[in-house]
């Protein structure tokens, strides 16, 4: 009997390689793919998505690309270690062209009139640059230079920019404060949460022929996430390897003895981050695991109390948009004006590229671990933080040390 056959599925459910069949999509997934489809319909789409290694953003970009109407082109380009003029000719290169042994000026000559042929037979042009992380300031600056690339009416070429996480770092650079005055949306996709985890496995399992939920046990759940940390490529990779685990010892149910045999066999220790660092906090993770909401945030105007929200482990958006999960009806404020992360080790606060800007005092700021008490003004609003982790060591007895935090309760 196969692999497959034993476990009754049709296809392997935990593969590394992206299959948008197989996408789960999280709240934070379906926002990144809704803000990358904004593209589309903004003639002045300039898109920034980040995410950990794994983290699902080729599988998104894959998942988009398979969506576009015929009236839109687009380019994809991953070979992002290159100079502007091989940046342009990658891009050329993508579009059908042969931009070979051409001097910058005439790509950049080229590029532009197959932009405006292109509108003038109302298509529309997407450039995505995956791993945009490794780009040069001085390509990063080439692609500032064709988001402005437009006709009489409108801009011509829209901008998706994927990477992993130092592509924030990069693009808050004052050399480059230009360029992200372009940029419209700008999110970061966060690991899974425990039950996302849970979802998402059931998901691949379906989605691989596999009519019951009964292949994990509850507690297999959750020794996978204390070893993935969320991260679905971890989770692929940890899963997988469960399963042939099971598969050679000839039983039907995958519980936490058998992932703790998988991981073992990965040499991979608990809690990984998504980075890949090694973390001590399994204990700590578990134990907070029992707190459903992490952070509390008391929405005041004007000295008067609006309105009060509790957050789980995750990441929410705050702005006047009603979509958001923290939705201010303020003129002062963005349609998606910052996000928050909560997580065992706390909150962070950072401006989405917002007209007004976030303070914390008189102090405006782009990214902010908050600690308990901290004020964020947004307009005329304030946003009031308090960390429910306070409650919980108190509760149990646990230091700051403990959590594994220093900035922790100062």
């Amino acid at each position: 009997m196969s692999y497959l056959d034993h476990f009754k599925l049709n296809d392997q459910p935990f593969r590394l390689t992206p299959d948008p069949d197989y996408v789960y999509w999280s709240k934070q997934h379906a926002r990144a793919k809704a803000y990358m489809e904004s593209t589309i319909w903004l003639a002045d789409g300039f898109v920034v998505i980040t995410g950990e290694i794994g983290s699902g953003k080729t599988t998104l970009l894959q998942s988009f690309l398979g969506e576009l109407d015929e009236d839109v082109v687009y380019a994809v380009v991953s070979q992002t270690q290159l100079t502007p003029t091989q940046f342009l000719q990658a891009v050329l290169t993508e579009f059908g062209f042969k931009p070979f042994n051409k001097r910058k000026v005439e790509l950049l000559d080229m590029l532009n009139m197959f932009l405006i042929e292109q509108y003038s037979n109302n298509r529309k042009v997407v450039l995505i640059v995956d791993e945009s992380q490794n780009l040069s300031k001085k390509v990063l600056e080439e692609i500032r230079m064709l988001s402005g690339i437009e006709t009489h009416k409108e801009k011509v070429l829209r901008i998706i920019l994927a990477g992993q996480p130092e592509l924030k770092d990069t693009l808050n650079s004052p050399s480059l404060k230009q360029l992200i005055q372009r940029v419209r949306l700008r999110f970061h996709i966060g690991p899974l949460s425990k039950r996302e985890l849970q979802q998402y496995i059931s998901h691949r399992l379906k989605v691989a022929g596999r009519d019951d939920d009964e292949l994990f046990s509850e507690d297999a759940i959750e020794v996978v996430y204390r070893f993935t940390g969320g991260v679905p490529r971890l989770i692929n990779t940890l899963c997988d390897t469960a399963l042939l685990c099971v598969f050679a010892d000839q039983r039907d149910v995958i519980t936490s003895a058998d992932i703790l045999t998988a991981a073992d066999e990965l040499s991979w220790e608990e809690d990984v981050s998504p980075s890949g660092q090694f973390q001590n906090v399994a204990e700590i993770a578990s134990r907070l695991g029992e707190l459903e909401y992490l952070s509390k945030i008391e929405v005041r105007s004007k000295g008067k109390a609006i309105q009060e929200y509790q957050f789980p482990a995750g990441r929410i958006i705050a702005g006047r948009s009603p979509d958001n999960e923290l939705f201010i009806k303020s003129k002062f404020v963005s349609r998606h004006h910052a996000q928050i992360t909560s997580d065992v080790d706390g909150c962070i606060v950072e401006d989405l590229n917002s007209t007004n800007g976030i303070f914390i005092g008189d102090k405006r700021i782009k990214k902010h671990r908050l600690r308990n008490g901290d004020v964020i003004s947004m307009g005329v609003h304030e946003l009031i933080y308090t960390d429910l982790r306070n409650q919980y060591s108190e509760e149990n007895e646990l230091s700051p040390d403990e959590l594994g935090d220093s900035e922790y309760g100062q």
